[in-house]
C-alpha cells in the first residue's frame, strides 16, 4: 500500500471487525480499534480475538461504547483518522424480540454518535458502516437488489439497520459526508459468533446433542465466507467515493443454500450425524436471503469464491482447535 491510512474500526473485537483489523494491519494501515466487549455472547472469544491480533505498533485499542458520544468524539479528534469502519452493533434477530431497548441504544444512538463524531472530525474522508440483509424482510423478488423496497422489516433488528441507512442518507445530504453501507448476508467462518447457527450446529453435532431446525428446514440462506467479505471491505475502505453520497452495497455469496444442505455439510465436516428437532417458523425470521451482486461487482470487482463445501470444514477445523477437541 503506497499511502497507509489511519482507520478507526468499531466493533473491532467482533467477528467481522477482528478479521477486518487483521487484514488492514497486514495491508500496511494503522488501526485504532474500538469495542465495548459486552456480554451478548461470551466475552472470552472477544478478548481472544484481540489477543490474536498481537502486538503491532500500528494498532491500539480503546474499550468504549459507541453510544458514549463524548468519548467517541474525543477519540476521533485526537486520533484524526481518514477512514471509519463502523461495525459495532447489537446483532441478532431473535434477541431483539426480548431485548428491544438494547438495539435502540447500540444501533440507533450508537450510529448517530458515530455520524456526529465523523461530522466533527475534519480528517475523515469516508465512513463505511455495517447494515444487514435483514432489511429486505420477506422480499419475494429474488435476488435482492439494493434498489428493492425495504420498508417492511420483520424484526426490530432489521428496523434499526434500515434506520441507520436512512440516518446516513440524511447526513450525506446535509453535510456532504461520503458514506458506504454494507448489507452483509449470513457471514460465517473461523472466529465466528457463537450465536450463529453454524456455530451452535457444530457444537451440538460434535457433542451428539439435538439441533433445533425451524420451518422443517425449508429455509434458504445466502452464506458468505469471511474472507470474501473482507476482500470487499478492504477495497471499499481504501476508496474515497467521487460523490459525497450514501451508497449501499450487498455483500453476499449470491448462491442461496437450503438448510438441509447446510446441516449435511456441517455433519460431514464433523464426521457425525446431526440429530434434528423440528420447530415452527420463528418470529422475526425470514424464508430466504439472496444477494444481487451486480452493483458491487461493477464498482469493486467483487467476486465471492469460497463455497460452503470449502468454508464449513475450515470453520469446523478452527472450532476443534479453539476448543481443543
Amino acid at each position: 500500500m503506497k499511502n497507509p491510512l489511519k482507520i478507526v474500526v468499531t466493533g473491532a473485537a467482533g467477528f467481522i471487525g477482528y478479521h477486518a483489523v487483521k487484514s488492514l494491519l497486514a495491508t500496511g494501515h494503522s488501526v485504532l480499534a474500538i469495542d465495548n466487549l459486552n456480554d451478548y455472547y461470551d466475552a472470552k472469544i472477544k478478548t481472544d480475538r484481540l489477543e490474536n491480533i498481537g502486538a503491532d505498533k500500528s494498532f491500539c485499542f480503546e474499550q468504549v461504547d459507541v453510544a458514549d458520544h463524548r468519548r467517541i468524539v474525543d477519540i476521533f479528534q485526537k486520533y484524526a483518522p481518514s477512514r471509519v469502519l463502523h461495525l459495532a452493533a447489537q446483532a441478532g434477530v431473535r434477541y431483539s424480540i426480548e431485548n428491544p431497548f438494547t438495539y435502540i441504544e447500540s444501533n440507533i444512538r450508537g450510529h448517530l454518535s458515530i455520524l456526529e463524531a465523523v461530522r466533527n472530525t475534519p480528517s475523515i474522508r469516508h465512513l463505511i458502516y455495517a447494515s444487514s440483509s435483514s432489511v429486505y424482510g420477506n422480499n419475494t423478488d429474488a435476488p435482492f437488489s439494493e434498489g428493492d423496497r425495504v420498508d417492511k422489516p420483520v424484526s426490530l433488528y432489521a428496523a434499526t439497520k434500515r434506520a441507520d441507512e436512512l440516518m446516513s442518507e440524511s447526513y450525506s445530504e446535509l453535510y456532504q459526508i461520503p458514506q458506504t453501507g454494507l448489507r452483509f448476508f449470513t457471514v460465517y467462518g473461523p472466529w465466528g459468533r457463537p450465536d450463529m447457527a453454524y456455530w451452535s450446529f457444530t457444537k451440538a453435532i460434535l457433542a451428539s446433542t439435538p439441533i433445533n431446525v425451524y420451518n422443517g428446514g425449508e429455509l434458504e440462506r445466502d452464506f458468505t465466507y469471511i474472507d470474501d467479505v473482507i476482500q470487499a471491505i478492504i477495497r471499499i475502505v481504501e476508496d474515497v467515493p467521487k460523490n459525497k453520497s450514501n451508497r449501499i452495497y450487498n455483500i453476499g455469496g449470491s448462491h442461496p443454500r437450503n438448510l438441509h444442505e447446510f446441516i449435511d455439510i456441517i455433519s460431514s465436516a464433523c464426521g457425525k450425524t446431526a440429530i434434528c428437532k423440528n420447530y415452527p417458523m420463528q418470529k422475526g425470521d425470514v424464508y430466504c436471503t439472496y444477494a444481487d451482486l451486480t452493483k458491487i461487482k461493477e464498482d469493486y470487482h467483487y467476486k465471492p469464491e469460497i463455497t460452503l463445501e470449502i468454508g464449513i470444514p475450515k470453520f469446523v477445523n478452527w472450532y476443534k482447535q479453539y476448543h481443543e477437541i
